[in-house]
């Protein structure tokens, strides 16, 4: 079931998962070379000017992604997810975003259907209320432009 987005306040939780810390290091012609804290610095003003209040938080561990949905439920009217190699994989992640009453937009950087195959599809997107990929890092923001 596909939960709506939220008019306002809007607060968002931008959570992102394993390996993202290491954007512009790892495979820049894929990721791009600006770093993770630039890129959610930016989103983070980005999301002020719109009027979008923006916390950020990237975490290498699945329970800790878990936990972090969880806690979102509290005080977030909507979460940004990125979580990387786990959208293919993590049934314990698309668990956790169908246990929150909250709208989930999921977004990946690059291209994921003109990846490798193992990479084309996620588990997370049915129970997602959108999906942005393809954009490179503009994908944060397209995605926020859609909870405002």
């Amino acid at each position: 079931m596909s939960k709506t987005l939220p008019v306002s306040p809007v607060r968002i939780l931008v959570l992102n998962g394993p390996n993202l810390n290491m954007l512009g290091k790892r495979e820049p012609e894929v990721y791009g070379s600006e770093g993770l804290d630039d890129v959610m610095s930016g989103l983070a003003s980005f999301g002020e000017s719109i009027g979008a209040e923006v916390k950020a938080a990237q975490y290498n561990g699945e329970g800790a992604l878990v936990d972090a949905l969880h806690d979102a439920h509290q005080w977030a009217t909507g979460v940004i997810l990125n979580a990387g190699g786990y959208s293919h994989t993590s049934v314990a992640l698309r668990d956790a975003v169908s246990s929150i009453d909250l709208p989930v937009v999921e977004v990946h950087i690059s291209n994921i259907a003109a990846r490798e195959e193992f990479r084309r599809e996620s588990l997370l997107s049915a129970v997602c209320a959108g999906v942005v990929f393809g954009f490179g890092h503009r994908g944060y923001r397209l995605a926020l432009q859609a909870f405002v």
